[in-house]
């Protein structure tokens, strides 16, 4: 399979390796995390790398006492699929804290939740975060948009030979993602129900989800509905985008939006293997709206929103960084028009900027503080 080289992460780990003694690389299965660790060992000596991982019992009995098989390491220190033993975030801290550092420590990670608390409680500035996603618009030479929104961007699955193998792949991902990586996290939910539920939730992409409908349409109450969308959420599955709640008169919507963060596993769970079939089902403008959300949330440093009021005013996408305020409305059409809710959010948020990002349309503007982008060239200024 055709391999490429993920420049800007591969930047990135590099430079925040020689700032922390820690960085963790977080990420669902199979986005790269674990080839891109490869690529950043190749710049160390044999005699100063260390790899463990913890998904092989001799590399986790290995460390059955980490204090006595790590102090002694010296160079990089690789651990993969350290949610399997989170208690080793712990024994990182003393390790992280000596003079001069012999040492330092690459972490990987496909479970969010409780990897990044214990990082973030035990390690605190002295580890860094790199989240390592499917492949990103930037990242690919010669991007190819209608590839990558149909099949996603999973290395496999985008690289894939043909629509089909690529197809192929994703349900196989989605069949093991549920009988296996999820039972060697200790969750114990029957592979089936969270198939249909993941199903189910497809339908509500681009919306807000009624947790007590959807308990009713599976047998089961609306917390444990909510137990199966977090761990969605925390193994990087789908996004649950905040609201943000602006100091305005308008009654404004408190609950997120739900999105599956890769857009080739939620054509999968809606049975979509080709573009053609894309465009004619009826969910084809939240799918293109997810996709795009997750190529504007990579060039962002801010935390992302969406606002919405109950008078219909809305926008897809906004964020604070600094004294900027910028905001994304995102469109299925090749030509798109100044809406009222647009005028509005302009207003009432106080935007430096709303960005109307189509598939194809170059920058133009439609109005002082509007302009239309297409997806490819650039997100922000």
């Amino acid at each position: 399979m055709k391999h490429i080289f993920r420049e800007g992460l591969f930047d990135e780990v590099s430079r925040k390796l020689k700032q922390f003694a820690v960085v963790a690389l977080t990420g669902p299965r199979q986005s790269g995390k674990t080839t891109l660790a490869r690529m950043i060992a190749k710049d160390y000596p044999k005699d100063r790398l260390h790899y463990f991982d913890l998904e092989i019992p001799a590399d986790l009995a290995r460390l059955e006492d980490p204090q006595l098989a790590l102090e002694d390491l010296k160079g990089l220190v690789i651990i993969d699929e350290i949610q399997h033993k989170l208690d080793l975030m712990k024994i990182l801290r003393p390790l992280a804290d000596r003079k001069p550092l012999p040492c330092r420590f690459l972490v990987l990670g496909s479970a969010a939740g409780g990897f990044i608390r214990e990082g973030a409680e035990s390690l605190a500035g002295r580890i860094a975060n790199v989240e390592v996603q499917g492949f990103g618009i930037e990242e690919l030479p010669k991007p190819n948009i209608e590839r990558l929104w149909t099949r996603g961007g999973f290395p496999r699955s985008y690289l894939a030979s043909n629509n089909a193998l690529s197809y192929q792949w994703r349900e196989e991902f989605l069949r093991t993602f549920l009988e296996r990586d999820l039972p060697s996290l200790n969750l114990r939910i029957p592979a089936a129900s969270l198939y249909r539920f993941w199903q189910m939730a497809a339908h509500y992409h681009g919306q807000t989800l009624n947790y007590s409908e959807l308990g009713k349409s599976m047998g089961v109450n609306d917390k444990t509905i909510k137990s199966w969308v977090d761990i969605l959420s925390d193994t990087f599955m789908v996004r649950l985008l905040p609201p943000y709640h602006a100091n305005i008169s308008s009654r404004q919507l408190k609950s997120p939006k739900f999105y599956i963060r890769d857009s080739g596993l939620l054509h999968a769970l809606l049975g979509l293997k080709e573009i053609k079939e894309i465009n004619i089902h009826p969910k084809v403008g939240a799918s293109w709206e997810g996709f795009a959300i997750e190529q504007i949330i990579r060039r962002h440093t801010g935390t992302p929103y969406f606002w919405s009021t109950y008078g219909e005013a809305e926008i897809d996408l906004y964020f604070e960084e600094g004294n900027r305020r910028v905001g994304y409305e995102i469109k299925y059409t090749a030509e798109p028009k100044v809406t009222a809710s647009m005028k509005t959010a302009v207003t009432e948020l106080k935007l430096n900027e709303l960005f109307v990002v189509t598939p194809k349309g170059g920058d133009y503007v439609l109005s002082k503080d509007i302009k239309v982008i297409g997806i490819q060239p650039r997100l922000s200024t």
